[in-house]
């Protein structure tokens, strides 16, 4: 085969097909791609400097969201272009290096994105629960080895897809039904047993995202039973207000993450491949596009101060 090399079945390069079925419609498509791809870079480095520039909003929940901003840059930069060049100009050959390493970024930046959101989560049960220690508890040093620790978690459990892929067999072509490289995706075109690259799968899905989700929600139940028992209403008020927009960035994220994730595994022959595909862009492009969106409704006092040129003596968690 032409495009294996002469010693192995590993091929020079693959095909990333973009969406099969509606190649007709490819730069219709690309368009609400792009306009998303827009907001999401404009309105996350904003975020991260409206945070730089406010000295009042260099607290934890802020440095955090710094990191969530920064995060969703990295997590859709590693699609969208190759996306868009595919969609518009039929840019559709990747060097296969290439591909392990946008499946690489595409994996670590997804599992680092859940891994803020639940640093994010422990942010808010300390700030409700134990508010009077909230400064001494997340320091400045506790908060950059807590980023570290989860991207080195991400780094440590993806490193494998990538050599699991890399030694398949790939004698069945070099076509791949996707806008982007990811790691089933690759791994089902291989002429190979990929049971283990399933079950691995599988469990760094349940090590990242099943444990994210355990401590998210063991944070929220504590949240809710300290708030409950409040005696005021405003206070209740307040403290279910600094949770808000966490808890749709939660949704935003983990809903399309679901879905394709299950999709991958269980629903490949009732799922319409188009409808994956759209899917699997808009898992790494919804959360970038809509949480600056969210956030940016919280801090919307410090961004018009910041547009008038004036510093905001305060912020307060609302």
């Amino acid at each position: 085969m032409s495009f294996l090399n002469d010693t192995s079945l590993t091929p020079v390069s693959f095909i990333l097909n973009g969406i099969p079925g509606l190649e007709e419609v490819h730069l219709w498509i690309s368009f609400p791609l792009c306009t998303m791809y827009s907001i999401a870079i404009t309105g996350n480095f904003g975020l991260i400097y409206l945070i730089y520039s406010e000295e009042a909003l260099h607290r934890p929940m802020y440095i955090f969201l710094a990191l969530l901003s920064f995060t969703d840059v990295l997590m859709c930069t590693s699609t969208l272009p190759n996306t868009l060049c595919i969609l518009w100009f039929n840019l559709k050959e990747i060097d296969f290096k290439a591909c392990l390493a946008q499946m690489f970024f595409v994996h670590t930046f997804t599992g680092m994105e859940s891994g803020v959101l639940m640093l994010m989560a422990l942010d808010r049960y300390v700030a409700i629960c134990y508010p009077l220690r909230y400064a001494a508890i997340l320091t400045n040093s506790v908060i950059s080895k807590a980023g570290l620790l989860t991207f080195l978690r991400g780094v440590t459990l993806v490193i494998p897809f990538t050599f699991l892929t890399k030694h398949l067999p790939y004698c069945r072509g070099n076509v791949i039904p996707h806008t982007y490289c990811d790691h089933m995706s690759v791994a089902k075109i291989s002429c190979g047993n990929v049971r283990i690259n399933a079950i691995y799968g599988l469990m760094v899905a349940l090590l990242i995202g099943g444990f994210d989700i355990l401590c998210i929600t063991i944070s929220y139940t504590m949240i809710l039973r300290a708030v409950v028992s409040l005696s005021s209403a405003d206070a209740r008020q307040k403290a279910f207000s600094t949770c808000t927009a966490h808890i749709c960035a939660i949704v935003i994220t983990y809903v399309p993450a679901f879905f394709t994730f299950f999709t991958h595994r269980f629903g490949g022959h009732t799922i319409p491949p188009h409808i994956h595909i759209i899917m699997a862009n808009l898992y790494l492009l919804m959360p970038p596009t809509m949480n600056p969106i969210v956030y940016g409704v919280k801090t919307k006092d410090s961004v018009i101060k910041l547009f008038q040129g004036e510093k905001d003596p305060s912020i307060q968690d609302k």
